[in-house]
Protein backbone atom coordinates (compact mmCIF):
# COMPACT_ATOMS: atom_id res chain seq x y z
CA UNK A 1 0.00 0.00 0.00
CA UNK A 2 1.55 3.28 -1.07
CA UNK A 3 0.22 6.55 0.26
CA UNK A 4 0.73 10.02 -1.11
CA UNK A 5 3.50 12.16 0.19
CA UNK A 6 2.77 14.48 3.08
CA UNK A 7 3.31 18.20 2.67
CA UNK A 8 4.99 19.63 5.75
CA UNK A 9 3.08 22.31 7.62
CA UNK A 10 6.00 24.51 8.54
CA UNK A 11 4.82 27.82 9.98
CA UNK A 12 7.19 30.63 10.86
CA UNK A 13 6.83 32.58 14.11
CA UNK A 14 6.35 35.79 12.14
CA UNK A 15 3.30 34.29 10.47
CA UNK A 16 1.81 33.26 13.80
CA UNK A 17 2.41 36.68 15.24
CA UNK A 18 0.85 38.44 12.25
CA UNK A 19 -2.25 36.26 12.55
CA UNK A 20 -2.91 35.88 16.27
CA UNK A 21 -1.57 39.02 17.91
CA UNK A 22 -4.10 41.36 16.27
CA UNK A 23 -6.91 39.24 17.74
CA UNK A 24 -5.44 39.26 21.24
CA UNK A 25 -2.90 42.02 21.95
CA UNK A 26 -2.14 40.45 25.34
CA UNK A 27 -0.89 37.38 23.53
CA UNK A 28 2.36 39.27 23.01
CA UNK A 29 3.14 38.41 26.60
CA UNK A 30 3.13 34.76 25.58
CA UNK A 31 6.33 34.26 23.60
CA UNK A 32 5.75 32.65 20.23
CA UNK A 33 9.17 32.94 18.65
CA UNK A 34 10.84 30.19 16.66
CA UNK A 35 7.88 27.86 16.18
CA UNK A 36 8.76 25.63 13.22
CA UNK A 37 5.50 23.68 12.87
CA UNK A 38 2.00 23.64 14.24
CA UNK A 39 0.83 20.93 16.54
CA UNK A 40 -1.05 19.17 13.77
CA UNK A 41 2.14 18.60 11.83
CA UNK A 42 3.83 16.98 14.81
CA UNK A 43 0.89 14.67 15.42
CA UNK A 44 0.82 13.44 11.85
CA UNK A 45 4.57 12.96 11.78
CA UNK A 46 4.45 11.05 15.05
CA UNK A 47 2.66 8.24 13.29
CA UNK A 48 5.69 7.67 11.08
CA UNK A 49 8.26 6.79 13.68
CA UNK A 50 6.91 5.31 16.89
CA UNK A 51 4.42 3.03 18.65
CA UNK A 52 0.90 2.67 17.32
CA UNK A 53 -1.87 0.22 18.29
CA UNK A 54 -4.64 -1.30 16.24
CA UNK A 55 -7.99 0.25 15.34
CA UNK A 56 -11.01 -0.05 13.06
CA UNK A 57 -12.15 2.73 10.76
CA UNK A 58 -15.08 4.41 12.46
CA UNK A 59 -18.19 5.88 10.90
CA UNK A 60 -17.94 9.41 9.56
CA UNK A 61 -20.12 12.16 11.03
CA UNK A 62 -23.45 13.13 9.65
CA UNK A 63 -23.16 16.70 10.96
CA UNK A 64 -20.36 19.25 10.97
CA UNK A 65 -19.31 22.30 12.95
CA UNK A 66 -21.16 25.54 12.34
CA UNK A 67 -19.50 27.90 14.84
CA UNK A 68 -16.03 28.48 16.27
CA UNK A 69 -16.00 29.89 19.78
CA UNK A 70 -12.62 31.30 20.78
CA UNK A 71 -11.88 31.76 24.48
CA UNK A 72 -8.88 33.65 25.85
CA UNK A 73 -9.24 34.29 29.56
CA UNK A 74 -12.25 36.56 30.05
CA UNK A 75 -12.39 37.36 26.32
CA UNK A 76 -14.64 35.30 24.09
CA UNK A 77 -16.01 35.68 20.59
CA UNK A 78 -17.63 33.46 17.99
CA UNK A 79 -17.60 33.27 14.24
CA UNK A 80 -19.23 30.94 11.77
CA UNK A 81 -17.30 28.26 9.94
CA UNK A 82 -19.03 29.46 6.77
CA UNK A 83 -17.59 32.97 7.09
CA UNK A 84 -14.15 31.56 7.82
CA UNK A 85 -14.40 29.34 4.75
CA UNK A 86 -15.35 32.31 2.58
CA UNK A 87 -12.34 34.21 3.90
CA UNK A 88 -9.90 31.35 3.42
CA UNK A 89 -11.07 30.22 0.00
CA UNK A 90 -12.15 33.51 -1.59
CA UNK A 91 -10.52 36.21 0.52
CA UNK A 92 -14.00 37.53 1.27
CA UNK A 93 -14.28 39.39 4.60
CA UNK A 94 -17.81 39.12 5.94
CA UNK A 95 -19.45 41.64 8.23
CA UNK A 96 -19.08 39.11 11.01
CA UNK A 97 -15.29 38.91 10.55
CA UNK A 98 -14.52 42.54 9.77
CA UNK A 99 -14.04 43.66 13.43
CA UNK A 100 -11.23 41.13 13.78
CA UNK A 101 -9.75 40.99 10.30
CA UNK A 102 -9.33 44.76 10.23
CA UNK A 103 -6.37 44.47 12.59
CA UNK A 104 -4.56 41.86 10.50
CA UNK A 105 -2.09 43.07 7.90
CA UNK A 106 -2.47 41.90 4.29
CA UNK A 107 0.54 39.61 4.71
CA UNK A 108 -0.93 38.16 7.91
CA UNK A 109 -4.22 37.55 6.14
CA UNK A 110 -2.43 35.81 3.29
CA UNK A 111 -0.59 33.65 5.82
CA UNK A 112 -3.84 32.70 7.51
CA UNK A 113 -5.42 31.65 4.23
CA UNK A 114 -2.35 29.63 3.29
CA UNK A 115 -2.13 27.84 6.65
CA UNK A 116 -5.80 26.95 6.72
CA UNK A 117 -5.72 25.45 3.21
CA UNK A 118 -2.33 23.79 3.29
CA UNK A 119 -3.05 20.16 2.55
CA UNK A 120 -1.30 16.95 3.30
CA UNK A 121 -2.71 13.71 2.01
CA UNK A 122 -3.04 10.79 4.38
CA UNK A 123 -4.87 7.52 4.21
CA UNK A 124 -7.83 7.67 6.64
CA UNK A 125 -7.14 4.10 7.74
CA UNK A 126 -3.63 5.05 8.84
CA UNK A 127 -4.96 8.02 10.79
CA UNK A 128 -7.62 5.80 12.31
CA UNK A 129 -5.00 3.29 13.39
CA UNK A 130 -2.83 5.93 15.00
CA UNK A 131 -5.60 7.82 16.75
CA UNK A 132 -7.14 4.66 18.20
CA UNK A 133 -3.78 3.68 19.71
CA UNK A 134 -2.59 4.47 23.21
CA UNK A 135 -0.06 6.94 21.83
CA UNK A 136 -2.66 8.43 19.52
CA UNK A 137 -5.20 8.73 22.31
CA UNK A 138 -2.65 10.54 24.44
CA UNK A 139 -1.90 13.01 21.65
CA UNK A 140 -5.58 13.58 20.93
CA UNK A 141 -6.27 14.12 24.60
CA UNK A 142 -3.63 16.85 24.71
CA UNK A 143 -5.04 18.48 21.57
CA UNK A 144 -8.55 18.09 22.90
CA UNK A 145 -7.71 20.46 25.72
CA UNK A 146 -7.37 23.18 23.10
CA UNK A 147 -10.01 22.19 20.56
CA UNK A 148 -12.92 21.37 22.82
CA UNK A 149 -16.53 20.37 22.47
CA UNK A 150 -19.23 23.00 22.77
CA UNK A 151 -19.69 22.26 26.48
CA UNK A 152 -15.98 22.75 27.22
CA UNK A 153 -15.32 19.01 27.43
CA UNK A 154 -12.13 17.55 25.98
CA UNK A 155 -12.52 17.36 22.20
CA UNK A 156 -10.39 14.25 21.60
CA UNK A 157 -13.20 12.03 20.30
CA UNK A 158 -14.55 14.71 17.99
CA UNK A 159 -11.05 15.50 16.73
CA UNK A 160 -10.44 11.88 15.82
CA UNK A 161 -13.64 11.82 13.81
CA UNK A 162 -12.72 15.10 12.12
CA UNK A 163 -9.22 13.94 11.16
CA UNK A 164 -10.52 10.71 9.63
CA UNK A 165 -13.35 12.43 7.79
CA UNK A 166 -11.09 15.16 6.38
CA UNK A 167 -8.49 12.61 5.27
CA UNK A 168 -11.16 10.69 3.36
CA UNK A 169 -12.70 13.78 1.81
CA UNK A 170 -11.78 14.81 -1.77
CA UNK A 171 -10.65 18.18 -0.44
CA UNK A 172 -8.16 16.38 1.78
CA UNK A 173 -6.79 16.93 5.25
CA UNK A 174 -6.21 20.59 6.02
CA UNK A 175 -7.08 22.76 9.00
CA UNK A 176 -10.16 24.28 7.40
CA UNK A 177 -11.57 20.92 6.34
CA UNK A 178 -10.80 19.45 9.74
CA UNK A 179 -12.87 22.23 11.36
CA UNK A 180 -15.67 21.64 8.88
CA UNK A 181 -15.71 17.93 9.72
CA UNK A 182 -15.75 18.50 13.48
CA UNK A 183 -18.94 16.61 14.47
CA UNK A 184 -20.12 19.06 17.15
CA UNK A 185 -22.12 22.17 16.23
CA UNK A 186 -19.56 24.40 17.97
CA UNK A 187 -15.76 24.05 18.15
CA UNK A 188 -14.59 25.70 21.35
CA UNK A 189 -10.98 26.91 21.07
CA UNK A 190 -9.19 27.43 24.38
CA UNK A 191 -6.47 29.79 23.23
CA UNK A 192 -4.94 30.00 26.72
CA UNK A 193 -4.15 26.27 26.63
CA UNK A 194 -2.83 26.59 23.10
CA UNK A 195 -0.50 29.45 23.96
CA UNK A 196 0.80 27.52 26.98
CA UNK A 197 1.79 24.61 24.76
CA UNK A 198 3.35 27.01 22.25
CA UNK A 199 5.28 28.64 25.10
CA UNK A 200 6.58 25.23 26.23
CA UNK A 201 7.73 24.42 22.72
CA UNK A 202 9.26 27.84 22.29
CA UNK A 203 11.25 27.39 25.49
CA UNK A 204 12.65 24.05 24.37
CA UNK A 205 13.59 25.60 21.03
CA UNK A 206 15.25 28.60 22.68
CA UNK A 207 17.17 26.33 25.04
CA UNK A 208 18.20 24.13 22.12
CA UNK A 209 19.43 27.09 20.08
CA UNK A 210 21.33 28.54 23.04
CA UNK A 211 22.91 25.22 24.04
CA UNK A 212 23.92 24.41 20.46
CA UNK A 213 25.67 27.79 20.22
CA UNK A 214 27.39 27.10 23.53
CA UNK A 215 28.56 23.70 22.30
CA UNK A 216 29.84 25.24 19.08
CA UNK A 217 31.83 27.77 21.08
CA UNK A 218 33.12 25.06 23.46
CA UNK A 219 34.18 23.01 20.44
CA UNK A 220 36.13 25.97 19.05
CA UNK A 221 37.82 26.40 22.42
CA UNK A 222 38.70 22.71 22.65
CA UNK A 223 40.03 22.76 19.09
CA UNK A 224 42.44 25.53 20.01
CA UNK A 225 43.84 23.59 22.94
CA UNK A 226 43.90 19.96 21.82
CA UNK A 227 45.64 18.12 19.00
CA UNK A 228 47.74 20.25 16.67
CA UNK A 229 47.44 17.86 13.75
CA UNK A 230 47.47 18.39 10.01
CA UNK A 231 44.60 16.07 9.17
CA UNK A 232 45.14 16.53 5.45
CA UNK A 233 48.26 14.38 5.89
CA UNK A 234 46.33 11.58 7.60
CA UNK A 235 43.95 9.00 6.14
CA UNK A 236 40.52 10.36 5.25
CA UNK A 237 38.24 8.24 7.40
CA UNK A 238 35.23 9.44 5.43
CA UNK A 239 36.44 7.32 2.52
CA UNK A 240 36.10 3.49 2.44
CA UNK A 241 38.86 1.44 4.03
CA UNK A 242 41.04 -1.20 2.40
CA UNK A 243 39.36 -4.41 3.59
CA UNK A 244 37.14 -6.44 1.31
CA UNK A 245 34.09 -8.01 2.91
CA UNK A 246 31.24 -10.39 2.27
CA UNK A 247 27.64 -10.00 3.34
CA UNK A 248 25.58 -12.95 4.53
CA UNK A 249 22.02 -13.00 5.84
CA UNK A 250 21.46 -15.28 8.82
CA UNK A 251 18.21 -16.49 10.33
CA UNK A 252 18.54 -17.06 14.06
CA UNK A 253 15.65 -18.66 15.89
CA UNK A 254 15.14 -16.74 19.11
CA UNK A 255 13.67 -19.46 21.32
CA UNK A 256 13.29 -17.12 24.31
CA UNK A 257 10.87 -14.84 22.46
CA UNK A 258 9.68 -17.47 19.97
CA UNK A 259 10.53 -15.51 16.84
CA UNK A 260 13.06 -15.65 14.01
CA UNK A 261 15.70 -12.92 13.92
CA UNK A 262 17.02 -11.83 10.54
CA UNK A 263 20.61 -10.61 10.76
CA UNK A 264 22.99 -9.30 8.11
CA UNK A 265 26.60 -10.22 8.84
CA UNK A 266 29.29 -8.22 7.06
CA UNK A 267 32.44 -10.30 7.38
CA UNK A 268 35.76 -8.65 6.40
CA UNK A 269 38.73 -10.56 5.05
CA UNK A 270 41.14 -10.28 7.98
CA UNK A 271 44.05 -12.38 9.24
CA UNK A 272 42.88 -12.22 12.86
CA UNK A 273 39.43 -12.39 14.48
CA UNK A 274 37.55 -9.18 13.73
CA UNK A 275 36.05 -7.10 16.50
CA UNK A 276 32.27 -6.96 16.20
CA UNK A 277 29.99 -3.92 15.87
CA UNK A 278 26.22 -4.36 16.18
CA UNK A 279 23.90 -1.87 14.44
CA UNK A 280 20.38 -1.37 15.85
CA UNK A 281 17.80 0.49 13.75
CA UNK A 282 15.04 2.76 15.03
CA UNK A 283 11.32 1.98 15.05
CA UNK A 284 9.91 1.26 11.58
CA UNK A 285 13.46 0.56 10.36
CA UNK A 286 15.13 -2.55 9.05
CA UNK A 287 18.51 -3.99 8.08
CA UNK A 288 18.79 -1.52 5.22
CA UNK A 289 18.29 1.61 7.33
CA UNK A 290 22.01 1.97 8.17
CA UNK A 291 23.49 -0.45 5.65
CA UNK A 292 25.77 2.20 4.11
CA UNK A 293 27.36 2.68 7.52
CA UNK A 294 27.71 -1.10 7.88
CA UNK A 295 29.56 -1.30 4.57
CA UNK A 296 31.87 1.53 5.56
CA UNK A 297 32.81 -0.03 8.90
CA UNK A 298 33.31 -3.46 7.32
CA UNK A 299 35.80 -1.88 4.93
CA UNK A 300 37.86 -0.93 8.00
CA UNK A 301 38.08 -4.50 9.22
CA UNK A 302 35.14 -4.72 11.63
CA UNK A 303 32.64 -7.56 11.54
CA UNK A 304 29.24 -5.87 11.39
CA UNK A 305 26.07 -7.45 12.75
CA UNK A 306 23.03 -5.55 11.46
CA UNK A 307 19.92 -6.39 13.45
CA UNK A 308 16.33 -6.42 12.33
CA UNK A 309 14.13 -6.14 15.41
CA UNK A 310 10.95 -7.91 14.28
CA UNK A 311 8.71 -6.40 16.95
CA UNK A 312 8.97 -2.85 15.61
CA UNK A 313 10.56 -3.26 12.20
CA UNK A 314 9.40 -1.72 8.94
CA UNK A 315 7.72 -5.00 8.03
CA UNK A 316 5.86 -5.05 11.34
CA UNK A 317 4.54 -1.56 10.68
CA UNK A 318 3.60 -2.50 7.11
CA UNK A 319 1.72 -5.54 8.38
CA UNK A 320 0.04 -3.46 11.04
CA UNK A 321 -1.17 -0.81 8.63
CA UNK A 322 -2.54 -3.46 6.29
CA UNK A 323 -4.30 -5.28 9.11
CA UNK A 324 -2.04 -8.35 9.12
CA UNK A 325 -0.53 -7.86 12.58
CA UNK A 326 -1.06 -6.19 15.90
CA UNK A 327 0.80 -2.99 16.66
CA UNK A 328 4.23 -2.90 18.31
CA UNK A 329 3.96 -3.30 22.07
CA UNK A 330 5.88 -1.59 24.92
CA UNK A 331 7.55 -4.93 25.70
CA UNK A 332 9.56 -4.54 22.49
CA UNK A 333 11.68 -1.90 24.21
CA UNK A 334 12.84 -4.62 26.59
CA UNK A 335 13.17 -7.24 23.88
CA UNK A 336 15.47 -5.13 21.71
CA UNK A 337 18.65 -5.35 23.83
CA UNK A 338 17.80 -8.93 24.78
CA UNK A 339 17.63 -9.85 21.08
CA UNK A 340 21.11 -8.46 20.56
CA UNK A 341 22.43 -10.43 23.53
CA UNK A 342 20.81 -13.56 22.10
CA UNK A 343 22.37 -13.00 18.67
CA UNK A 344 25.81 -12.48 20.22
CA UNK A 345 25.40 -15.72 22.17
CA UNK A 346 24.40 -17.58 19.02
CA UNK A 347 27.29 -16.14 16.99
CA UNK A 348 29.64 -17.13 19.76
CA UNK A 349 28.33 -20.70 19.52
CA UNK A 350 28.54 -20.76 15.73
CA UNK A 351 32.04 -19.29 15.78
CA UNK A 352 33.10 -22.43 17.63
CA UNK A 353 31.27 -24.92 15.42
CA UNK A 354 30.91 -23.55 11.87
CA UNK A 355 34.00 -23.60 9.62
CA UNK A 356 32.93 -20.42 7.79
CA UNK A 357 33.00 -18.46 11.07
CA UNK A 358 35.69 -20.23 13.05
CA UNK A 359 38.42 -17.81 14.03
CA UNK A 360 36.70 -14.91 12.24
CA UNK A 361 34.90 -13.10 15.10
CA UNK A 362 36.10 -11.56 18.35
CA UNK A 363 32.90 -11.48 20.38
CA UNK A 364 34.60 -10.25 23.54
CA UNK A 365 35.23 -6.82 21.98
CA UNK A 366 31.83 -5.61 20.82
CA UNK A 367 30.65 -2.14 19.91
CA UNK A 368 27.06 -1.03 19.33
CA UNK A 369 25.64 1.76 17.18
CA UNK A 370 21.95 2.55 17.55
CA UNK A 371 19.73 5.27 16.10
CA UNK A 372 16.62 6.68 17.82
CA UNK A 373 15.03 3.74 19.69
CA UNK A 374 18.17 1.88 18.64
CA UNK A 375 20.15 4.55 20.51
CA UNK A 376 18.18 3.69 23.64
CA UNK A 377 18.97 0.03 22.88
CA UNK A 378 22.71 0.67 22.67
CA UNK A 379 22.73 2.56 25.97
CA UNK A 380 20.80 -0.25 27.67
CA UNK A 381 23.47 -2.72 26.55
CA UNK A 382 26.13 -0.31 27.84
CA UNK A 383 24.64 -0.44 31.33
CA UNK A 384 22.08 2.37 31.50
CA UNK A 385 19.23 1.31 33.76
CA UNK A 386 15.54 2.02 33.21
CA UNK A 387 14.27 4.51 35.77
CA UNK A 388 10.67 3.51 36.47
CA UNK A 389 10.28 6.02 39.28
CA UNK A 390 11.17 8.88 36.97
CA UNK A 391 8.95 7.53 34.21
CA UNK A 392 5.95 7.43 36.53
CA UNK A 393 6.63 11.02 37.54
CA UNK A 394 7.21 12.42 34.06
CA UNK A 395 4.45 10.50 32.32
CA UNK A 396 1.60 11.74 34.50
CA UNK A 397 1.13 14.74 32.21
CA UNK A 398 3.82 14.77 29.54
CA UNK A 399 4.27 17.46 26.91
CA UNK A 400 2.51 16.87 23.64
CA UNK A 401 5.39 18.10 21.50
CA UNK A 402 8.17 15.94 22.92
CA UNK A 403 7.30 12.91 20.84
CA UNK A 404 10.19 10.90 22.28
CA UNK A 405 8.74 11.31 25.77
CA UNK A 406 5.50 9.76 24.55
CA UNK A 407 7.51 6.74 23.42
CA UNK A 408 9.43 6.57 26.69
CA UNK A 409 6.14 6.65 28.57
CA UNK A 410 5.17 3.41 26.82
CA UNK A 411 7.76 1.70 29.02
CA UNK A 412 5.99 3.03 32.10
CA UNK A 413 3.09 0.73 31.18
CA UNK A 414 5.28 -2.30 31.90
CA UNK A 415 5.58 -3.93 35.29
CA UNK A 416 8.58 -2.27 37.00
CA UNK A 417 11.50 -4.64 37.27
CA UNK A 418 15.28 -4.57 37.43
CA UNK A 419 15.71 -5.71 33.84
CA UNK A 420 19.16 -7.13 33.14
CA UNK A 421 19.89 -5.52 29.76
CA UNK A 422 23.62 -4.88 30.06
CA UNK A 423 26.06 -7.05 28.12
CA UNK A 424 29.63 -7.13 29.44
CA UNK A 425 30.95 -7.97 25.98
CA UNK A 426 29.94 -4.47 24.85
CA UNK A 427 32.95 -2.19 25.31
CA UNK A 428 31.84 1.03 23.54
CA UNK A 429 28.62 2.49 22.11
CA UNK A 430 27.49 5.27 19.79
CA UNK A 431 23.94 6.51 20.38
CA UNK A 432 22.54 8.52 17.45
CA UNK A 433 19.44 10.63 18.24
CA UNK A 434 18.74 8.48 21.31
CA UNK A 435 15.76 8.95 23.62
CA UNK A 436 17.09 9.08 27.17
CA UNK A 437 15.66 11.82 29.36
CA UNK A 438 13.00 9.98 31.34
CA UNK A 439 13.58 6.34 30.52
CA UNK A 440 17.05 6.59 32.12
CA UNK A 441 17.41 10.00 33.72
CA UNK A 442 20.63 10.91 35.50
CA UNK A 443 20.50 7.89 37.78
CA UNK A 444 20.21 5.45 34.88
CA UNK A 445 22.79 7.03 32.55
CA UNK A 446 25.37 7.45 35.30
CA UNK A 447 25.63 3.65 35.50
CA UNK A 448 27.47 3.51 32.16
CA UNK A 449 31.19 2.94 32.64
CA UNK A 450 32.34 2.36 29.06
CA UNK A 451 33.13 4.90 26.29
CA UNK A 452 30.03 6.60 24.87
CA UNK A 453 29.38 8.96 22.00
CA UNK A 454 26.11 10.89 21.71
CA UNK A 455 25.22 12.22 18.25
CA UNK A 456 22.50 14.89 18.10
CA UNK A 457 20.74 16.69 15.27
CA UNK A 458 20.02 20.31 16.13
CA UNK A 459 16.77 20.24 14.10
CA UNK A 460 15.52 16.87 15.35
CA UNK A 461 11.85 17.15 16.38
CA UNK A 462 11.38 13.45 17.18
CA UNK A 463 14.11 13.10 19.80
CA UNK A 464 14.91 16.78 20.42
CA UNK A 465 18.60 17.46 20.97
CA UNK A 466 18.28 19.59 24.08
CA UNK A 467 16.21 17.32 26.35
CA UNK A 468 17.30 13.98 24.89
CA UNK A 469 21.03 14.30 24.17
CA UNK A 470 22.56 17.59 25.31
CA UNK A 471 21.30 17.65 28.89
CA UNK A 472 21.69 13.85 29.33
CA UNK A 473 25.29 14.05 28.14
CA UNK A 474 26.10 16.03 31.28
CA UNK A 475 24.79 13.11 33.37
CA UNK A 476 27.33 10.65 31.97
CA UNK A 477 30.10 9.81 34.43
CA UNK A 478 32.26 7.65 32.18
CA UNK A 479 35.60 9.41 31.56
CA UNK A 480 35.53 8.69 27.82
CA UNK A 481 32.48 10.50 26.50
CA UNK A 482 31.84 12.57 23.40
CA UNK A 483 28.99 14.83 22.33
CA UNK A 484 28.59 15.44 18.62
CA UNK A 485 26.08 18.08 17.49
CA UNK A 486 25.21 18.61 13.83
CA UNK A 487 23.57 21.90 12.96
CA UNK A 488 20.61 21.68 10.53
CA UNK A 489 20.48 17.90 11.00
CA UNK A 490 17.11 16.22 11.49
CA UNK A 491 16.18 12.85 12.95
CA UNK A 492 16.90 11.30 9.55
CA UNK A 493 20.07 13.05 8.38
CA UNK A 494 22.43 10.18 9.16
CA UNK A 495 20.31 7.34 7.80
CA UNK A 496 21.10 5.68 4.51
CA UNK A 497 20.62 2.31 2.87
CA UNK A 498 22.12 0.67 -0.16
CA UNK A 499 18.68 -0.04 -1.63
CA UNK A 500 15.21 1.46 -1.73
CA UNK A 501 12.63 0.35 0.81
CA UNK A 502 9.20 -0.46 -0.59
CA UNK A 503 7.49 1.07 2.41
CA UNK A 504 3.80 1.06 3.25
CA UNK A 505 4.39 4.13 5.38
CA UNK A 506 3.96 7.62 3.95
CA UNK A 507 7.23 9.07 2.61
CA UNK A 508 8.70 11.73 4.83
CA UNK A 509 8.28 15.34 3.74
CA UNK A 510 11.45 17.06 2.64
CA UNK A 511 11.09 19.65 5.39
CA UNK A 512 11.29 16.93 8.05
CA UNK A 513 14.27 15.18 6.46
CA UNK A 514 16.21 18.43 6.05
CA UNK A 515 19.18 18.97 3.71
CA UNK A 516 20.59 16.09 1.67
CA UNK A 517 21.60 13.31 4.16
CA UNK A 518 24.43 12.31 1.83
CA UNK A 519 26.24 15.43 3.06
CA UNK A 520 25.99 14.41 6.73
CA UNK A 521 26.59 10.66 6.58
CA UNK A 522 30.38 10.99 6.09
CA UNK A 523 30.59 12.51 9.59
CA UNK A 524 29.21 9.35 11.21
CA UNK A 525 31.33 7.17 8.93
CA UNK A 526 34.54 8.88 10.00
CA UNK A 527 33.76 9.31 13.71
CA UNK A 528 32.56 5.74 14.14
CA UNK A 529 35.75 4.36 12.56
CA UNK A 530 37.88 6.52 14.87
CA UNK A 531 35.77 5.71 17.94
CA UNK A 532 35.84 1.94 17.53
CA UNK A 533 39.44 1.78 16.32
CA UNK A 534 40.31 3.61 19.55
CA UNK A 535 38.10 1.77 22.04
CA UNK A 536 37.65 -1.68 20.51
CA UNK A 537 40.99 -2.12 18.77
CA UNK A 538 42.99 -0.04 21.30
CA UNK A 539 44.67 1.85 18.46
CA UNK A 540 45.63 5.06 20.22
CA UNK A 541 46.77 6.62 16.94
CA UNK A 542 43.08 7.18 16.13
CA UNK A 543 42.49 9.27 19.25
CA UNK A 544 43.23 12.60 17.46
CA UNK A 545 40.24 11.94 15.17
CA UNK A 546 38.00 12.07 18.24
CA UNK A 547 38.61 15.74 18.78
CA UNK A 548 37.05 19.12 18.23
CA UNK A 549 39.85 20.00 15.84
CA UNK A 550 39.04 17.03 13.62
CA UNK A 551 35.35 17.91 13.68
CA UNK A 552 36.22 21.42 12.52
CA UNK A 553 38.51 20.02 9.84
CA UNK A 554 35.78 17.93 8.20
CA UNK A 555 32.82 20.23 8.91
CA UNK A 556 31.00 21.35 5.77
CA UNK A 557 27.92 23.51 5.21
CA UNK A 558 25.00 23.18 5.64
CA UNK A 559 25.82 20.67 8.40
CA UNK A 560 28.10 22.53 10.79
CA UNK A 561 29.79 19.83 12.91
CA UNK A 562 30.81 20.31 16.56
CA UNK A 563 32.38 17.84 18.98
CA UNK A 564 33.05 18.34 22.67
CA UNK A 565 34.36 16.14 25.44
CA UNK A 566 34.28 18.58 28.33
CA UNK A 567 30.78 19.97 28.52
CA UNK A 568 29.30 20.22 32.00
CA UNK A 569 25.97 20.76 33.71
CA UNK A 570 27.34 24.01 35.14
CA UNK A 571 27.97 25.40 31.65
CA UNK A 572 24.52 24.35 30.57
CA UNK A 573 22.89 25.81 33.67
CA UNK A 574 24.35 29.22 32.85
CA UNK A 575 22.66 29.12 29.44
CA UNK A 576 19.39 27.93 30.93
CA UNK A 577 19.40 30.64 33.56
CA UNK A 578 19.99 33.24 30.87
CA UNK A 579 17.18 31.94 28.68
CA UNK A 580 14.84 30.80 31.45
CA UNK A 581 14.79 33.09 34.45
CA UNK A 582 11.74 31.23 35.74
CA UNK A 583 11.58 27.58 36.76
CA UNK A 584 10.82 26.26 33.31
CA UNK A 585 13.78 23.91 32.81
CA UNK A 586 12.26 21.01 30.83
CA UNK A 587 14.68 18.67 32.52
CA UNK A 588 13.67 19.82 36.01
CA UNK A 589 17.33 20.78 36.55
CA UNK A 590 18.34 17.24 37.57
CA UNK A 591 16.36 14.25 36.38
CA UNK A 592 17.03 11.49 38.81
Amino acid sequence: MNTAKFNALAVSPKKLNRIFVPFFPNARKQKTEAIPAPILSSITAAGLGFWIVSAILTALPARSAEQISVVYGPIQFSLSVQSLEALVKEGKVSEELSPYIGNISPSGLADLREIMQRRFEANPTVISQFTKAQLGRTVLNRLGRILQRETGQNGATSLRTAFIAAAGDPEGLNLLNMLRKFPDRVVRVDLTQGLQIIAQLEKVLRDTEASVKLIQQASITEASTNYNVNFSQLPDLRQPGSFSWQKNTLTINDTQRNRPLMVDLYLPQTNTPANVIVISHGAAGNRNTLSLLAEHLASYGFAIVVMEHPGDSLKRFQDFFTGLADSPQPQELIYRPLEIKYVLDELQRREQTEPALKGRLNLQQVGVIGQSVGGYTSLSLAGAQINFDLLRKDCVDNQILNLSLLVQCEISLLTPSNYDLRDERVKAVIAVNPLTSSVFGETGLSQIKIPVMFVAGADDIFTPAFPEQIVPFTWLTTPNKYLVVIEKASHFSLLGGSQEDNSALPPLPRELVGPDPALARPYLNALSVAFFRTYLNNQVEFQPFLSASYARAISRLPFNLSLVQNFTAAQLAEVLNTNSPSTGNPQNNQKR
